[in-house]
């Protein structure tokens, strides 16, 4: 999905939390809610499987619950951690949703933001293929732009103020999105939105 085609005035999220005009690969690891959550804060992440390889199925495994465990060392301890985030952008910009915004992905694990724990009960997960030290594609910044102003006008509690990195919800246990992440040029593009 080009990030150019996501409009202001178009009802790209449906009902169901669904990004319209992307993948979708329903991951089993998601819930509901708790009764009466307003979804109010967007969370930036980073991923590749192996560790700084990118393209494969590898992410898809891991976020449907089929990774192997003997297709890589780095497997082994993962295989059976069940986890997912609502939305992955490749590195070509094409977008996967796994999740729909309604319900909850586990993407935050133990987390807190500004002392409210466990954010993936209220927060919405964007996984950059990438790592901590490489800078991402041109193409991954414009679909987070594109869908990053979807979602704060779906969901007008999520303000600019209220999108953080998995790092900073997660301090000293993660680290991403990262370095090479371009705050600065991803806040700049949201602008008033």
């Amino acid at each position: 999905m080009d990030a150019r085609t996501l409009t202001p005035t178009s009802p790209s999220i449906d009902d169901a939390g669904w990004l319209k005009g992307t993948e979708r690969h329903p991951s089993p690891n998601c819930d509901d809610r708790p009764a009466g959550t307003e979804i109010d804060l967007l969370v930036i992440h980073n991923i590749s499987l192996p560790p700084g390889e990118f393209s494969g199925d590898w992410i898809d495994d891991l976020f449907l619950n089929r990774l192997d465990p003997s297709a890589h060392p780095y497997f082994t301890p993962i295989a059976q951690v069940r986890v997912s985030a609502h939305l992955l952008i490749r590195r070509d910009g094409s977008l996967i949703q796994y999740v729909p915004f309604a319900l909850r992905a586990w993407h935050a694990g133990a987390s807190s933001f500004e002392g409210r724990e466990r954010c993936n009960d209220f927060s919405i997960g964007i996984e950059l293929e990438g790592t901590d030290l490489t800078p991402f594609t041109d193409a991954q910044y414009r679909a987070l732009i594109g869908c990053s102003r979807e979602i704060l006008q779906r969901y007008p509690n999520i303000t600019q103020a209220r999108i953080t990195g998995h790092s900073e919800i997660a301090p000293g246990r993660k680290t991403d999105p990262g370095p090479a992440f371009d705050w600065p040029r991803y806040r700049a593009a949201l602008g008033g939105a």
